[in-house]
């Protein structure tokens, strides 16, 4: 059975998710797994994919990084596979098949690869961060709880419990708990 995954890291990226579920629609694949999710975030689809997998199935991604964080986990999810007896196979212009000794040690070439530059890209905006804050140009992520520390304090006062608070708000249980600590400080 051919059985395909598809993801998106944001829920802006829609065309970019049309797209895979075309293209692994087109190949055939019977059963499709989708998610609009980090790569770092936890991915119950890509668990459940593989859990789907039976002995001589292939998963098919449409690129590498679509499926895989770092070398490790992309090792991890191939042996995975393996153990279930079923293949992966990467729809890109390599067209990696880890049905042949080949395009294993290409796959795990190129996962090397994705997650060197990974590491280049993340090296390259550290360095921007630095130059942009000794700039004084560099202001952060916008403190959207902080904003809301009013209506935290009120609720608050209401005898609403933080858990309730931040489900209200729309801001993390630990944004809430700063925020009432720090005004405990005061």
């Amino acid at each position: 059975m051919l059985i395909g995954y598809a993801r998106t890291s944001t829920l802006e990226q829609e065309a970019g998710l049309e797209a895979q579920l075309r293209d692994l629609q087109e190949i055939g694949c019977e059963k499709i797994f989708q998610e609009q999710v980090s790569s770092v975030a936890q991915r119950p689809e890509l668990n459940r994919a593989i859990d789907y997998l039976r002995e001589g199935d292939i998963l098919y991604v449409t690129k590498l990084d679509r499926l895989a964080r770092s070398m490790k986990h992309l090792g991890d999810i191939v042996e995975t596979v393996k153990e279930k007896q079923a293949y992966l196979k990467v729809m890109d212009n390599l067209g990696l098949d880890t049905t042949t000794a080949t395009g294993e040690l290409v796959l795990n070439v190129l996962g090397s690869v994705a997650q060197f530059e990974r590491s280049m890209m993340l090296e390259r905006q550290r360095e921007g961060i630095a130059k942009a804050k000794a700039e004084g140009k560099y202001v952060g992520r916008q403190k959207t709880a902080q904003k809301k520390a009013k209506d935290i304090f009120k609720l608050k006062e209401e005898g609403m419990k933080p858990n309730d608070i931040a489900k209200e708000l729309d801001i993390s249980r630990a944004s809430v708990y700063r925020i009432l600590k720090a005004g405990e400080d005061k």
